[in-house]
């Protein structure tokens, strides 16, 4: 009985992949495959999106994309966690059929100060805009 080789997943395209297309789970279909339950949920965030406008068309466009965005910073989240695992560790969890062994590189730590200088970015407007919409109804933008 021969067992065909596990591809070799890459760390760093992996991170890259959640601070880019986090929204979309398209970092957890790398790691986990297709059939990943959250990578679904990430992927329902569009569905949400869009029944959110098609049931609240006047609402304000931020409210509209809040599933999209809320699925945004869980993926950089999964980011940051993926990319500061140890090499070790990473390979028992999604290489452990491969023959080869991850090593992380200048690239890895340049996508994750990114994602980091996204993330914060990202969270802190997402919580200025929400307070505003709540407590001022919209007063300041």
């Amino acid at each position: 009985m021969s067992f065909a080789p596990t591809t070799h997943k890459n760390k760093t395209v992996a991170t890259f992949l959640a601070m880019v297309l986090g929204w979309a789970g398209a970092h957890r279909v790398l790691l986990r495959g297709s059939r990943d339950k959250w990578a679904l949920l990430h992927f329902a965030s569009v569905p949400a999106s869009a029944l959110v406008l098609f049931l609240a068309p006047h609402a304000n466009i931020f409210y509209q994309l809040l599933p999209m965005i809320v699925s945004q910073l869980a993926g950089l989240l999964e980011g940051l966690v993926i990319g500061l695992m140890p090499d070790e560790k990473f390979d028992a969890r999604y290489n452990a059929g491969s023959s080869r062994q991850s090593a992380s590189n200048w690239p890895l730590a340049v996508i994750l100060v990114s994602m980091m200088l996204f993330g914060t970015i990202m969270l802190i407007a997402t919580i200025s805009r929400l307070f505003d919409l709540l407590y001022t109804g919209g007063a300041y933008g």
